[in-house]
């Protein structure tokens, strides 16, 4: 595995403060988030797979209107059917249990679950929205999605993930795309073992890949950092022009994301 399993830390943070300009519509039964560039386009596009808090959390919709902002028609669909964890949740809460027997008919939230809704957002997006090109990023439990579709013919091109969780070293291993990952200095789910088994894959690969270290903070940080810290709130706003910059070169750029 090169990432460990979900822990209680992918579930606290700080709520941020502002209104997001994106709407929630849905396609077909799933909700999902979406922000639009300036001019409206859509073929250059990012999906947002977020954390477990996931799609309606504003810290995320605030997220997605940035990279819109940088001129990328956003999506953030619900991964968890209407089931997702409120943010800070008491220390007794069973995350594994939520993972495993969460959601409708306690179904759980593992890739049975998850895939189908990736996947049919993913054709909506490159079938009816004009899509031509798509960046993903994921945000600890949505970045081991990431990974299953960055794979060939899987429909994602270029990725991006931060704090990931639950990634296994097979689905790094099978990624066919770029993949820029910024990775917190304190992290259980993806500490330093994990984190140099990652770059011994990726190494390996025949594909471009980044991975940036942020000094004095813990999981989670990218979505739900503590901004009233000056050393927290740089590291948040460094790791999303991190990954502006990755889609920038791979998903606008002329260059080829296979390259």
């Amino acid at each position: 595995m090169a990432s460990n399993p979900p822990a209680r830390c992918c579930t606290i943070g700080v709520k941020h403060e502002g209104k997001p300009q994106g709407e929630i519509k849905d396609i077909g039964k799933i909700s999902t988030y979406f922000a639009y560039p300036e001019d409206k386009q859509t073929a250059n596009a990012i999906l947002i797979l977020p954390d477990v808090i996931g799609h309606e959390f504003v810290n995320a919709q605030l997220i997605a209107d940035q990279f819109a902002a940088n001129g990328y028609f956003v999506v953030m669909p619900d991964l968890f059917e209407k089931d997702p964890i409120p943010l800070n949740r008491p220390e007794g809460f069973d995350i594994m249990q939520w993972l495993q027997k969460g959601g409708p008919e306690g179904k759980g939230h593992g890739p049975g679950q998850v895939d189908p809704i990736v996947s049919h957002i993913i054709a909506e997006m490159k079938n009816s929205m004009g899509v031509k090109k798509i960046g993903s990023v994921g945000y600890c439990f949505g970045a081991k999605y990431v990974a299953r579709f960055l794979a060939e013919g899987k429909g994602i091109d270029v990725g991006c993930m931060a704090h990931p969780s639950f990634v296994e070293a097979d689905e790094v291993k099978a990624m066919t795309g770029p993949l820029s990952i910024a990775a917190a200095e304190t992290d259980q789910i993806f500490p330093a073992e994990k984190r140099r088994q990652t770059e011994d894959l990726l190494k390996e690969m025949d594909i471009p890949y980044q991975m940036c270290l942020y000094s004095g903070v813990e999981h989670g940080f990218a979505v739900r950092a503590d901004l009233s810290k000056p050393q927290v709130k740089f590291a948040k706003e460094a790791a999303f022009l991190q990954h502006v910059q990755w889609f920038d070169e791979y998903v606008k750029g002329k260059r080829d994301s296979a390259a």
